[in-house]
């Protein structure tokens, strides 16, 4: 305990006041390559405790996902797409059937991973498995 003590009490204050903090905005272009040399580690210090502060808070239940939403949002992430594939050239993808082309039931596609879209081939199975989701077909049958 007395190695942190020393550390925290005396080294660590001695260190931070012997770094080349400039008192302008442009004094930090007026630094000299050794300067920037010295600033290098407690740079990269408080960056990864940073870094791991918001990694440990994303990861929370609580407030977790509004910080990844809030970092997305200053990092430029775009939201994920839900369709990678189906009618990519088109602005709004619209299928239409007439109730009339219905034998018994269609089971249609809510995943967009299916390769016989609008209709299931079973690829949200894969996707649930993959990604934890639950989403699963949409299924119309015709009433007796």
């Amino acid at each position: 305990m007395q190695v942190v003590n020393t550390i925290v009490k005396d080294s660590l204050p001695s260190y931070l006041a012997n770094l080349p903090i400039p008192d302008t905005i442009l004094g930090w272009f007026k630094l000299s390559v050794g300067e920037w040399a010295r600033l290098l580690p407690f740079g990269i210090a408080v960056g990864g405790l940073s870094y791991l502060s918001l990694q440990g808070l994303a990861n929370s239940p609580v407030i977790g996902p509004m910080i990844k939403d809030k970092l997305a949002c200053v990092l430029g992430e775009d939201k994920s797409r839900v369709n990678n594939q189906i009618k990519m050239e088109c602005p709004k993808v619209v299928d239409t059937v007439d109730i009339e082309d219905i034998a018994e039931k269609a089971v249609y596609c809510r995943c967009w991973k299916s390769k016989k879209f609008p209709f299931c081939d079973g690829s949200h199975a894969k996707h649930n498995k993959e990604t934890g989701d639950n989403v699963g077909p949409l299924i119309v049958k015709k009433s007796q």
